[in-house]
């Protein structure tokens, strides 16, 4: 293969590729992406300095940042007082509070995520076609069909109510 192929190869790869990259799917993707990243970074931040701290002081005062099992003792020994110090110490934690943040924030995205799409679907329902009121009755005597306003039967000429 010669230089000449090759660089038709490159070429012909890097145009497909860029045909790929300004197709409207991939465009949509990726604002979606980062859309996505910065809610997450908002909801993230509305669970741990607005929802959280309310909620520990509800429970007490309780910070759960601040709850936290050693599994292995670090250099040097504990107790530790908070979760930076165990992790200077190098100590392995099991660090639940964390946790129970992370599920919180968790639900939140969520909840968020179903009231948006249940609104965007909400907006692409088209609305029911209402039924029309019916214009024509059948007479009871002899059930030929007629106008509603109809105050005698055409066909039979009965005396309607």
């Amino acid at each position: 293969m010669d230089i000449k192929q090759t660089e038709a190869k490159a070429k012909g790869f890097f145009h497909d590729f860029k045909e790929f990259a300004m197709r409207g799917n991939a465009i949509d993707m990726a604002v979606g992406i980062v859309i996505g990243t910065a809610f997450g970074t908002i909801v993230k931040s509305l669970v741990a300095d607005v929802i959280m701290p309310p909620f520990g002081l509800l429970l007490g005062g309780t910070d759960f940042t601040k709850y936290f099992i050693v599994l292995k003792q670090g250099t040097p020994q504990g107790p530790y007082k908070n979760m930076a110090a165990a992790e200077a110490a190098h100590a392995v934690t099991l660090n639940y509070g964390v946790f129970i943040g992370t599920i919180i924030t968790f639900i939140i995205i969520a909840l968020s995520i179903f009231i948006i799409l249940r609104q965007i679907n909400k907006l692409k329902r088209k609305p029911q076609d209402v039924p029309a009121s019916p214009t024509t009755k059948d007479c009871p005597y002899c059930f030929s069909s007629i106008a509603i306003q109809a105050t005698r039967c055409p066909a039979c000429t009965s005396q309607l109510e």
